[in-house]
């Protein structure tokens, strides 16, 4: 093979007259250029190191403290104290320096050991400042004095251009809740959901779990609150994610769209090419850490320690838990098609492949004609099945050989990219339809054409649409979300296209074509592949969709009603699911802890006494406009209250889940933890931010509009709702839920989520009136 042979730098053979020995220049070449790019790496990660680790403060700063220091000596000033004499009778070379040496020396000591002493203060009172949460709970628009106070010493203390982990060391740690705050909430959430007896009995487990056992439980999460990080999140990476043995299609893994109504080029090889350029471009910025940490406000921080596993990671299967595999680099993607895999290389004489050379690779592919190897074209659907039977078939059939040389080449890619055969249409007049098939087709696909342990799978359709499915381990939504919104931009606004839907540029000659990877798969891996496609396709089969843009009013529309855009959302679904199922059940908000170290998620429960209060006023039919008006703004208030306790970490659910972590450690039964953590969320809702909208102009651009993502269901009998606020007059909806179920229809909760956003904003009756 061609490739093969241009991958060898120098070949020799064995003749009588001795060795003959034949250098290839073009191969020592690249693995001198690769060298090169290896060492700049190497160098840009110690010096991102070093500015991180002496950050708020800077090299500058450095040195302006030793000219201040070494000045003030000249001036007859000590300004150590007698530090410096000190330091200047115990150097160790002392003997061999000048006096004035010596006093330099140890002046530059002194001044370096006082700039070290100066950033760990200023540490700890940013980290001081930043466990202040106040600011969160004031009235929108009203702006207290002790605020406005703290946000300029935020911004005094937070330095100046920040990169991406800059922050890591100055956020404070997740706190521990106190065990009877818990409860309390706990109790408040669970009362619109239970009868009087089922609500006394609950109560009385709650008091008896306060008085005996949880102090003890407590004292422990205490302990791990000092001592790590985040006395949540390896827990719930551990046990939510790794240790669950079910699929991750569908139950875990979720997915984000194209633009709505814009497809920059129906060509796909060119669009394949500029968006993996344009991830490839996000990935450089990552590890230079030249990407903007998130700033709310534009000045309180937020963690960014998921970004590290976004690229060069997979999820390894095992047989009781799996774990991630991250590496520091990669210099490929793998790629699939039609049953085939692929190794398409990244870089070319030391730089990245351009898009136009990325689109010729992707053609390559696209006009190779040989047919899959036995057992390839469904080895992917081990990575949709059960994980067990993926970890022994793996450590079996995959740890030697060709095997595992070609399974190493997919799970040590950036990322993995399927070329789809399939073209799904976004049709505007029957966007139901489409949108849905496009939604599920982004779930879970074929079961066996995504990568599902990947960090992700770039999705390219024949028509050009393109979509990304997520693993959840390794990070939350909003991560991907990020680098989905600066890849759609980049793509779209800067690289652009040809007149002809082609990659603008002319590539280089004399690439080396992607190289096909070889299997040897035996009939019994083979029937283990066909059994977890079975299990897959079973499952994707279960699955109901419903995703459509909500038109009829949008945030702008909400922001006039004075209420939270969130809040009106959730107390709509509220209204939805009660006309859906005549009852209200415990229902799951996403939201974020990234204002502490190492945070990522905590519940709202968001069906409370006010929601249900409202839902109830408004159906009965019986209550005033008026009263009804007030009562939904006592749950929308309400709703903020509870949304900002649990971003500052005064949540229940994962107070609730630690404490049985460690109940289990300590061998320990608790019948009210265990009864909590059993409960279904039968309406699981999350919101898909949109952090970067200065990458697009939806004021003069409106079409360039991404529908969001969506996650598959979560309860057998319930509902799965992500939604999107795009601008002021645009929310997009994804709704899923089983077809199995006799209780759900997810078009029929779209017409009622639809009807209850209508039936809401009547309330206000904005015809020109303050409402």
């Amino acid at each position: 093979m061609a490739e093969a042979h241009q991958a060898v730098a120098f070949q020799f053979t064995v003749t009588s007259e001795g060795i003959d020995l034949q250098l290839s220049h073009n191969a020592l070449k690249e693995i001198y250029l690769s060298g090169i790019r290896a060492w700049k790496k190497k160098c840009n990660r110690i010096k991102n190191n070093f500015m991180t680790g002496v950050y708020p403060a800077s090299p500058s700063s450095w040195l302006f403290v030793v000219l201040t220091v070494v000045g003030t000596m000249y001036t007859r000033i000590d300004p150590s104290m007698g530090l410096i004499a000190k330091l200047r009778e115990h150097l160790p070379v002392r003997r061999y320096m000048s006096h004035h040496g010596q006093s330099l020396v140890s002046a530059l000591l002194f001044a370096t050991g006082l700039w070290l002493a100066l950033i760990f203060v200023m540490r700890q009172i940013l980290k001081a400042l930043l466990s202040y949460h106040g600011w969160m709970f004031e009235e929108h628009g009203k702006v207290s004095t002790t605020t406005k106070v703290w946000f300029t010493l935020v911004k005094i203390f937070s330095g100046r251009k920040p990169m991406l982990y800059s922050f890591q060391t100055s956020l404070p740690r997740l706190p521990v809740p106190a065990v009877k705050d818990t409860l309390r909430r706990f109790l408040e959430s669970v009362r619109p959901l239970m009868n009087e007896d089922d609500f006394r009995r609950t109560k009385a487990l709650a008091k008896d779990f306060e008085r005996n056992l949880a102090p003890r439980l407590q004292w422990y999460l205490i302990l791990k609150s000092w001592w790590a990080s985040n006395y949540v999140s390896d827990w719930w990476e551990q046990y939510v994610y790794l240790q669950g043995r079910e699929p991750i299609m569908v139950n875990s893994n979720y997915y984000a769209m194209d633009f709505l109504y814009v497809t920059p080029t129906t060509s796909q090889v060119a669009r394949a090419g500029n968006l993996v350029h344009a991830l490839l471009l996000y990935r450089r910025k990552l590890t230079r850490e030249e990407l903007q940490p998130l700033l709310i406000r534009g000045v309180v921080p937020m963690c960014s320690n998921q970004y590290e596993n976004m690229f060069n990671t997979s999820r390894i299967p095992g047989v009781e838990s799996d774990h991630l595999q991250h590496l520091l680099d990669s210099k490929h993607i793998a790629v699939y098609h039609k049953g085939r895999y692929f190794k398409v290389g990244l870089y070319q004489g030391g730089r990245l492949l351009n898009p136009c050379e990325l689109q010729k690779q992707f053609q390559y592919i696209l006009d190779d004609s040989s047919s899959p190897q036995p057992g390839e074209k469904y080895l992917a659907a081990l990575t949709a099945g059960n994980r067990i039977p993926w970890a022994k078939a793996r450590k079996s059939y995959f740890s030697t050989g060709k095997n595992r040389n070609s399974l190493d080449c997919v799970e040590k890619a950036a990322f993995f990219l399927t070329l789809d055969d399939t073209k799904p249409e976004l049709f505007v007049d029957n966007q139901v339809k489409s949108l849905d098939e496009y939604a599920k087709s982004l779930l879970h696909g074929k079961c066996y054409d995504r990568w599902f342990d990947k960090s992700f799978t770039f999705i390219v359709f024949a028509n050009g649409k393109v979509g990304l499915n997520a693993e959840h381990s390794w990070a939350d939504a909003p991560i991907i979300g990020h680098l989905w919104e600066y890849s759609l931009a980049t793509d779209t606004f800067q690289l652009g296209y040809k007149d002809d839907g082609n990659c603008k540029g002319d590539p280089a000659p004399n690439m080396s074509p992607p190289q096909r990877l070889q299997w040897d798969i035996p009939s019994e891996c083979q029937e283990v592949i066909m059994h977890s496609l079975k299990v897959a396709q079973k499952l994707a089969d279960d699955v109901d969709f419903y995703a459509f843009p909500f038109t009829r009013f949008g945030k702008g529309m909400i922001k006039k009603c004075r209420t939270s855009p969130d809040a009106f959302i959730q107390i709509a679904l509220q209204l939805a699911n009660y006309r859906d199922k005549g009852s209200f059940c415990l229902t799951y908000e996403s939201s974020m802890t990234r204002l502490y170290r190492e945070g990522r998620t905590e519940t709202v429960r968001s069906c409370t006494v006010e929601t249900c209060n409202f839902v109830t006023a408004l159906e009965s039919k019986k209550i005033s406009r008026e009263e009804c008006l007030n009562l939904f703004r006592i749950a929308a208030k309400n709703h903020q209250h509870i949304s900002r306790l649990a971003m500052s970490g005064c949540g229940v659910d994962r107070h609730l889940f630690c404490l049985y972590v460690v109940s289990k450690y300590l061998g320990v039964n608790s019948p009210f933890l265990q009864e909590v953590l059993s409960e279904p969320w039968c309406l699981s809702t999350s919101q898909t931010p949109i952090q970067q909208i200065e990458l697009f102009d939806l004021v003069n651009h409106p079409e360039y509009v991404s529908i969001g993502g969506g996650f598959g269901p979560v309860a057998d009998d319930g509902y799965g709702v992500s939604y999107i606020i795009v601008g002021d007059h645009l929310i997009n909806f994804h709704i899923s839920c089983k077809v199995s179920s006799p209780l759900t229809d997810a078009h029929r909760f779209g017409r009622n989520i639809f009807q209850a956003m209508l039936d809401i904003m009547a309330l206000f009756n904005l015809d020109g009136r303050k409402p």
